[in-house]
């Protein structure tokens, strides 16, 4: 009986440990640089023993990928509950800037610094995998504009990708802008202007 309960517990401490090194990897790359953040940092601040990192990821290297895909999906999840709430296509185009505008309200430790995938992404060297990462989650989102574009413009599909272009460089604008000024009134400001320029369509 207690082998079992033993055995069936491992599974759930090896994950909840996984998620706690996930948790302060965040916390830590987010704050301070993937860079300047060591192993020991990450470690310390999960409360778990190193090992437990090795036996979780292959590497710090590994730890970054897990890090960027755990972004990508925060993101997706905040875009996924403004989508919810939109009623039509110009709704569902504004949920994109709704839901980075909910990213940068979250309550960071030392404030407010831009996305965090483009932050990691500029400490990687090029033709790192985790710069493939970012480029996939901006394509994406320029994507999903462009998918709620063709609604409006059913008739129209190259302006429809031009103008989610254009909105993709107007969102990331806002982004790094906001994140230098660590708040997220650039974003409020870009979600205006794409308004405006949704209404004259």
């Amino acid at each position: 009986m207690s082998e079992t309960g033993t055995a069936a517990t491992r599974p759930r401490r090896r994950g909840a440990a996984r998620e706690r090194l996930l948790a302060a990897a965040a916390r830590r790359f987010y704050a301070d640089g993937v860079a300047a953040t060591g192993i020991d940092t990450i470690t310390a601040e999960a409360g778990v023993a190193k090992m437990s990192l090795y036996n979780n990821f292959s590497s710090k290297s590994d730890l970054v990928m897990a890090y960027l895909d755990a972004r990508h999906e925060e993101w997706l999840g905040l875009y996924r509950r403004r989508l919810a709430e939109a009623s039509d296509g110009r709704g569902r185009v504004l949920a994109v800037f709704d839901a980075y505008a909910d990213h940068a309200a979250f309550a960071y430790e030392r404030g407010f610094r831009g996305c965090g995938l483009l932050n990691a992404a500029a400490e990687l060297p090029a033709g790192d995998e985790g710069r493939d990462v970012v480029r996939r989650h901006k394509e994406e989102v320029e994507s999903l504009l462009a998918g709620h574009l063709a609604e409006l413009l059913p008739d129209r599909p190259e302006e429809a990708r031009a103008m989610a272009e254009h909105l993709s460089f107007l969102l990331e604008g806002s982004m790094a802008r906001a994140g230098l000024e660590g708040a997220g009134t650039r974003v409020e400001h870009a979600r205006a202007m794409a308004a405006d320029l949704l209404d004259r369509l």
